[in-house]
């Protein structure tokens, strides 16, 4: 049986044809060297690595090189290794004599019956027709031809406001993670890099995530256990003193390959099967896994390398220092201060966050969306190039003009005021658009659709916000005070 060599982001079981078979792992230096990520990204991948090493013992070889071909260099013998996850990584392996490339695993539909889908929509690409697509190939939450319920989707029952006076949900913790030496080597290494030159953004801290095979299915057996009967209804919901919600904190084990997704599924599933959970909440959390996750991963390769660079809304504004510094203590909005910090702290929000108060910021400033793929990967420990190339482009910036949306997910101040306890103490209100307390979401939402409506699609969603712009009389000025505001930190 030939060595496995596995990437970072593939040290799963599902990864390896035989639970023996050999392994070569390699820890490359020189991506931190390239590029600045943030702390704790860099010790959750590093000491992910080294703990599967030390769970394989003999039966794999554990190279420290600068670069991956040096590593191969060193282990001196031909390897196998399944589909990487970026095009560049990919273009790497393929070029190489001794390593054999064998098809993606650690997701759930696979690149070739993906793309028969896609080719028989003709360009029309929507997370709904896939997900009821892949409900039904891989026979998850059905009754025969049907679904569950009745409903494919129960997206619209998972949209609830925090509770009111809460200030947390009342869900247990997830388990705690316990650090160990090889976390104490890893922080030791991490520091040595600072010291030498390397740079780093956010702060470090205790690890978060998971780093093994247990930690991950523990985590997992909890969320289903504890949590996901609370998941759907909140799933949307922020609240300033609670960022991990009921959110299962599983993402970037999925993305590190310490999960399977099918399995994770299944076990959701389940719990429905056994009246453990709604279904509400179990279609829900499916929804994120076999549905959008397998969607963003299959058109990172179903659209061409050029998709990456899509900037048809002709944003040109360059991301400004505060938000690559990931400096929220210069920020007085309440949300945008409270969930750039919780990058800062912790490399991670939840999706709401990412979409409606991050990237809704920056669609509504025009700032390039090839630079935001590039900080949402290098500043989330779930970040990768396959995922945040498309949350990113086509559903954040919607930087495609529709080829996987239907709309800019833009909006002013009152859906974060329904969806929060944000804007109760902010210096800014959400009703006022000009002003001191003119709130930066609010102004920016009218700033961007007047900015961009001579390029977006006829679009009957957008429709009635764009018959509001016409009748806004105080236009010039919200446009004028936003020129003047900029880029500085709101």
């Amino acid at each position: 049986m030939s060595r496995r060599w596995l990437f970072a982001d593939q040290l799963g079981p599902h990864f390896l044809d035989d639970r023996h078979q050999p392994v070569l792992l390699i820890e490359s230096h020189s991506v931190f060297r390239r590029r600045v990520f943030h702390r704790q990204k860099a010790h959750l991948v590093l000491s992910a690595l080294r703990h599967r090493a030390a769970d394989l013992g003999d039966q794999a070889r554990y190279v420290r090189a600068e670069t991956y071909r040096e590593g191969l260099r060193k282990a001196g013998e031909p390897v196998d290794v399944c589909h990487p996850t970026s095009r560049r990584a990919r273009s790497f392996v393929q070029g190489l004599d001794d390593v054999t490339v064998l098809p993606p695993r650690g997701f759930i539909t696979g690149l070739d019956d993906f793309a028969g889908w896609a080719d028989a929509r003709r360009g029309t690409l929507r997370l709904d027709d896939f997900y009821r697509f892949a409900r039904q190939h891989h026979g998850v939450l059905v009754a025969g031809d049907e679904p569950e319920g009745g409903r494919w989707s129960f997206d619209a029952d998972n949209r609830e406001p925090p509770p009111k006076e809460a200030d947390r949900l009342d869900v247990p913790a997830p388990p705690a993670i316990t650090e160990d030496e090889i976390d104490a080597e890893v922080r030791h290494d991490l520091d040595r890099m600072a010291a030498e030159g390397v740079r780093f953004v956010g702060r470090d801290g205790p690890r978060l995530f998971p780093a093994t095979v247990t930690e991950a299915n523990a985590r997992l057996r909890h969320f289903v256990k504890h949590r996901l009967a609370t998941f759907g209804p909140y799933e949307d919901a922020m609240l300033t003193d609670d960022p991990f919600m009921a959110h299962s904190m599983l993402s970037s084990s999925f993305n590190l390959g310490l999960l399977d997704p099918l399995a994770a599924v299944r076990a959701a599933e389940k719990a429905y099967r056994s009246r453990q959970a709604p279904l509400a909440s179990v279609e829900g959390f499916i929804r994120q896994v076999l549905g959008w996750r397998d969607f963003v991963w299959n058109l990172y390769w179903y659209f061409d390398a050029g998709y990456r660079g899509s900037n048809r809304l002709v944003a040109r504004r360059t991301v400004p220092d505060w938000w690559q510094d990931l400096d929220a203590d210069a920020v007085r909005a309440r949300c945008l201060s409270d969930i750039l910090a919780g990058v800062r702290d912790r490399g991670w929000t939840h999706h709401i966050p990412r979409l409606m108060v991050l990237g809704n910021y920056a669609l509504q400033r025009g700032w390039r969306p090839a630079e935001l793929v590039d900080w949402f990967h290098r500043s989330f420990v779930d970040g990768y190039e396959w995922v945040m190339t498309v949350n990113v482009v086509g559903m954040s910036q919607y930087a495609d003009l529709g080829r996987m949306s239907t709309k800019p997910y833009a909006s002013g101040g009152a859906y974060i005021n329904r969806m929060s306890d944000y804007c109760g103490g902010c210096p800014y209100d959400p009703k006022r658009r000009v002003g001191e307390k003119a709130c930066p979401f609010t102004a920016g939402y009218w700033m961007f659709l007047d900015r961009v409506r001579g390029t977006l699609p006829s679009n009957a969603r957008m429709a009635r916000s764009l018959k509001q712009l016409d009748r806004l009389r105080d236009l010039a000025e919200v446009k004028a005070q936003e020129k003047r505001r900029g880029d500085r930190a709101p």
